[in-house]
């Protein structure tokens, strides 16, 4: 009975450890705009290989139905940490309590303008005066579209600018001609091109280099009330990222079970999104002045904002 009885208090005593360490994971709760958007995968190879675990985060992640709600639920407390398009920065401006933390994607690789394969655009010069759709008014794809005339010396209305809401219903009015191109994201446009039916015209990464397309935003009661669990959160995100650059076929195949999508189409994600994954967060100004500019070109805001005080880099790793 002594045996036993030091058999048990000694097995006991070891669970105490690990009830501990299970009392020190901070609960986070993070949102996604979409759930099968490579540029996101981040926090999916953090849990899934237990880097968030090591920095004692317990991540939750829910996924909203675009920007919008995203960036509402973290304006209302729902949310401690969205990842969304660096055109946020306008709703920081405008009075929501939140402020960007870190930069994750630089140049927009994750837009991409896609056209029928064999249809009558060959090159982008062929564009002028042609009707490409985009989701919304003075959204990121919107902006984006309306600089590709502009470089092409075509002003604001040399492309014909559509919005037509969900990337499903551009494609459906790109099948039917209705349009003639669509502005939109890297994933809906890598499987439409997996389909055999379209073709990638315009990688925007390409055509402007000095951006931010994607950032991770904080509230600012996590600001407040909890900045090592802040601090541990973007450790285990660029973490994550720098396992993601070291093992693309794990990555993909994570990024597979996450986002829905095939191995194929993941792979080319993976090519065209890992070399603008931001490594340190850090903001480029010449980035933010483009930004600032897009918001009043976009009509988001009447001026260019003084975006130093719309982020704080205090919580980056060092």
């Amino acid at each position: 009975m002594r045996v036993a009885g030091t058999v048990v208090a000694a097995a006991v005593a070891g669970l105490v450890p690990a009830a501990d360490a299970a009392y020190a994971q901070t609960t986070i709760r993070l949102g996604k705009p979409q759930a099968n958007q490579f540029a996101f995968v981040p926090v999916d190879v953090g849990v899934d290989t237990g880097i968030f675990k090591k920095h004692d985060i317990d991540l939750h992640i829910s996924v909203f139905g675009g920007d919008a709600k995203l960036m509402q639920a973290l304006a209302a407390g729902g949310i401690d940490i969205a990842l969304g398009g660096c055109p946020a920065f306008a709703d920081i401006a405008k009075g929501a309590p939140m402020k960007a933390v870190a930069a994750d994607a630089d140049a927009p690789n994750i837009i991409m303008l896609v056209v029928l394969k064999g249809g009558p655009i060959k090159t982008v010069g062929d564009l002028k005066g042609r009707v490409v759709s985009v989701s919304t008014p003075g959204s990121l794809t919107y902006w984006l579209t309306q600089q590709l005339s502009r470089l092409q010396g075509w002003g604001d209305e040399g492309i014909k600018i559509t919005p037509l809401g969900s990337s499903q219903t551009q494609i459906a009015a790109l099948m039917t001609r209705q349009v003639d191109g669509v502005t939109t994201d890297s994933v809906t446009v890598e499987n439409f091109v997996e389909t055999g039916r379209g073709r990638i015209l315009v990688k925007f990464g390409d055509y402007i280099k000095d951006f931010h397309s994607g950032c991770i935003f904080a509230s600012d009661n996590l600001i407040a009330s909890n900045p090592a669990a802040l601090k541990a959160f973007l450790a285990g995100w660029f973490q994550a990222v720098t396992f993601m650059r070291g093992h693309r076929q794990t990555t993909i195949d994570i990024a597979v079970r996450h986002t829905g999508v095939s191995a194929a189409v993941a792979g080319a994600i993976y090519d065209d999104t890992m070399p603008v994954m931001n490594r340190t967060g850090r903001f480029n100004p010449k980035a933010l002045d483009v930004l600032a500019t897009s918001f009043v070109e976009t009509h988001a805001l009447p001026s260019k904002p003084d975006m130093s005080k719309l982020l704080t880099e205090a919580f980056l790793p060092k």
